[in-house]
């Protein structure tokens, strides 16, 4: 059996080992492959039967030229890079990992909400830079100093991450305030239930944990960032087109949002020309939430787990069932 990984380099640069994917066959490993390139991308699954995916997308094209596929093995909860419905009706089970980063994406939210609340790095840079040591005073800020207790979050999508975020909040003394489309008892104990135009105009901090949907893209947009406080904060680690970044960006500009961090954009790489780039206050890391040691390792021993469950003809964790 033929194993083909189309872009293993995120998932593993060097820290991890592939080794127990060996066990299944002869395994090939690419660090990365063209995403616009099909052509590539059916040279290198060749006569591959389990072929292993992280932002690669296998589409309709690539299922017909690759008639030996047997498994789409995805490095990632979401699989929006793979033509399900076609691999479904070839009878291609697509497995995915769900619920790896949970507690690590919450804490990557709060962490850009901290840094924008007490601006960590910046001070210790200018430390470094020798401005305490010349400093007339005990102490020296340059940004606004917030305190977060007492302040109302607002958790867009109160899935297992959101409700995560809801109780970091709520430990550091906030008010939660959610919409999702699901209430739960778990969720109540942690949060108020709110309609979303409600959330907006209450909440001092926005925090984003949807999925990206039709209905959801452009979620924040020049009319619902208009509902928001003056002033408020932005949160989103999600996905990136749930924002306007346009609409993002001039409120910012505007100070109609005091700041935003995030750590995804509409596309990545993020593009020169991206409005959040020249935006002020605004916050952008690069899709790092996801990539602690500890989530890196949960996805590969999970991506085993698929694979094995499926060739003892009882997968698990199909999207296309």
């Amino acid at each position: 059996m033929k194993l083909v990984i189309l872009d293993g380099y995120a998932e593993n640069p060097g820290d991890l080992s592939w080794d127990a994917l060996r066990k299944f066959g002869e395994l090939t490993v690419y660090d990365r492959t063209d995403l616009t390139d099909t052509d590539e991308i059916i040279r290198r699954i060749g006569d591959a039967e389990i072929v292993i995916t992280n932002k690669t997308p296998i589409s309709r094209d690539v299922f017909d030229a690759c008639k030996t596929i047997r498994l789409v093995a995805v490095l990632a909860t979401g699989y929006n890079i793979v033509d399900i419905a076609y691999a479904k009706q070839r009878g291609i089970p697509v497995c995915n990992v769900p619920a790896y980063g949970t507690d690590a994406v919450a804490q990557y939210a709060i962490a850009l909400l901290l840094e924008i609340c007490s601006q960590v790095g910046h001070h210790s840079a200018a430390v470094h830079a020798g401005r305490w040591q010349s400093s007339d005073d005990f102490c020296f800020w340059d940004t606004p100093l917030i305190e977060l207790a007492g302040k109302t979050m607002g958790v867009i999508g109160f899935g297992r991450i959101g409700r995560a975020v809801g109780r970091i909040a709520k430990a550091m003394g906030m008010r939660v305030l959610a919409c999702g489309s699901r209430p739960t008892d778990e969720g109540r104990a942690i949060a108020e239930y709110v309609a979303m135009p409600e959330l907006l105009r209450q909440a001092d901090v926005v925090s984003l944990h949807c999925p990206l949907t039709p209905q959801t893209k452009n979620i924040i947009n020049r009319e619902t960032l208009s509902m928001m406080k003056h002033g408020a904060i932005l949160i989103n680690n999600a996905r990136g087109a749930l924002l306007d970044e346009q609409a993002v960006a001039d409120a910012l500009n505007h100070g109609r949002l005091y700041a935003a961090g995030v750590d995804v954009a509409s596309v990545e790489p993020i593009r020169a020309g991206n409005p959040l780039l020249t935006a002020k206050n605004c916050f952008i890391t690069p899709h790092i939430s996801w990539a602690c040691k500890e989530c890196r390792e949960r996805i590969l021993q999970a991506t085993i787990e698929n694979i094995a469950a499926c060739l003892a003809g009882n997968p698990v964790n199909v999207v296309n069932p």
